[in-house]
């Protein structure tokens, strides 16, 4: 079986093996027609090129590198999948590096990955998308990177961001429309820099309405389902709790309806619990839990879109964009009993 290659591509279509190295590299002054004969010979001879030869063509890996410490795993799925489908659409590869934001050994790391594998750009998610040190090293470098959440916007990076402040307004408002003034509020990680914009947003949804914040509803949580147990213990354990819990996470949301279960709080009749992201157990958990859902893999998706786009132009785009969260509201959440 004859192995296809350019030249066999270049005959099948009718054109130069030039053309067809430029359609491949995605290269101006390529009429659509002629691309469209390119793209066909493609899909007819079964042809799959090589990114090793891109790679030489061009000077460029066609790897893009994707930077996370989250523990909600259905975050990290959302992110791989909107990623990978733009990479795979313009013939780039997704290279994914966990790593501890905490550890002394990240930014090493970070810059090593960069280095052995010759990326062409970066995709950070939070906490990395603020990390001055690492925003710095790559600024130095000048290696092209999207920022994913970020709340430190700087004039020239590229950013796809969420309005948390507003989502998060949005829930409390829906507690404050159920009749709820006893709203407490479990706060994420700290180093999350999402995790103070969703309590920004809840205390403007308070004080819009003049309730006064109190800071005994308030706890200090860090994503974890652990740690909603343990602010949930503290909530409901006061002489006057919250007769509605808005926890920054799903995962911490779930702590607390455990927390409700064991000490026969009735879930929503006696008290309210929603969450934030709509992850997968929200629909699993009984009640089924109210939330907030994130356009997690529509902002990893056009956040590789924009690097590319970056990468192609020569670092000539700024672009910043921001998407909107949706209220899903489900069984945990309900009006207040007088």
């Amino acid at each position: 079986m004859q192995k296809v290659t350019i030249n066999v591509v270049a005959k099948h279509a009718g054109v130069s093996k030039k053309t067809v190295s430029r359609v491949l590299n995605d290269e101006p002054n390529v009429s659509q027609s002629t691309k469209q004969k390119v793209t066909d010979a493609f899909n007819e001879l079964g042809y799959r090129p090589s990114p090793q030869a891109r790679g030489l063509a061009t000077n460029q890996s066609f790897l893009i590198g994707l930077v996370y410490d989250n523990p909600n795993k259905s975050y990290v799925s959302d992110i791989q999948t909107g990623a990978l489908e733009i990479c795979d659409k313009n013939g780039y590869h997704l290279l994914i590096h966990p790593t501890d934001h905490e550890s002394e050994q990240s930014l090493t790391g970070i810059d090593s990955l960069i280095t052995e594998s010759r990326l062409d750009g970066l995709v950070l998610t939070p906490p990395f998308s603020d990390m001055k040190s690492l925003l710095e090293m790559l600024d130095s470098r000048k290696i092209a990177y999207v920022r994913i959440g970020a709340t430190v916007m700087e004039s020239d990076s590229l950013c796809v961001i969420s309005n948390d402040v507003q989502a998060a307004y949005q829930m409390t408002r829906y507690l404050i429309s159920l009749g709820h003034v006893q709203i407490g509020f479990i706060k994420g990680h700290i180093d999350h820099n999402v995790s103070e914009q969703r309590f920004q947003g809840y205390c403007s949804a308070l004080e819009e309405a003049g309730i006064e914040i109190n800071s005994d509803y308030i706890q200090q949580g860090d994503f974890r389902f652990t740690s909603g147990e343990d602010c949930g213990r503290r909530l409901l354990g006061l002489a006057s709790p919250p007769t509605a819990i808005f926890a920054s996470n799903d995962y911490m949301a779930a702590g607390v309806l455990k927390v409700a279960s064991q000490r026969r709080i009735m879930i929503p009749h006696e008290l309210s619990v929603v969450g934030f992201d709509n992850a997968p157990i929200c629909e699993y958990l009984w009640p089924s839990l109210t939330t907030i859902k994130q356009p997690v893999r529509a902002m990893a998706s056009q956040a590789v879109n924009i690097l590319i786009e970056n990468i192609r132009e020569k670092g000539s785009s700024h672009e910043k964009r921001q998407l909107d969260g949706e209220l899903i509201v489900r069984e945990s959440s309900a009006p207040l009993r007088v």
